[in-house]
């Protein structure tokens, strides 16, 4: 099985750079801590990273079935956005063009 980071450390390698091992999981932090920057609402984030928070615990979980998809696509569609600006800015570090 090939994981999915492999090309990303093959390129880092190629430029010279050490990467430490990582996951396609460590990007959970991350978002997490983003997001919300961005004006993703604390129980969308919990949705996103398929968490159980109190919102959907205890009494306030019986009734509460919303999977806030809509809500998700357009916080997972503006992290995209950001990672693509972070990808298409100028780097002065051993990846950049």
């Amino acid at each position: 099985m090939v994981k999915v980071e492999d090309s990303s450390d093959t390129q880092f390698a190629k430029a010279g750079a050490v990467v430490r091992p990582w996951r396609l999981h460590d990007l959970r932090r991350p978002v997490a801590t983003c997001i919300p920057e961005m004006g993703t609402l604390p129980h969308v984030v919990e949705a996103i990273l398929n968490h159980v928070s109190s919102h959907k615990t205890g009494v306030a979980g019986i009734g509460n079935r919303a999977t806030y998809a809509k809500e998700k696509r357009v916080a997972l569609n503006r992290w995209a956005d950001y990672i693509i600006e972070l990808k298409d800015e100028p780097a002065d570090g051993p990846m950049s063009t």
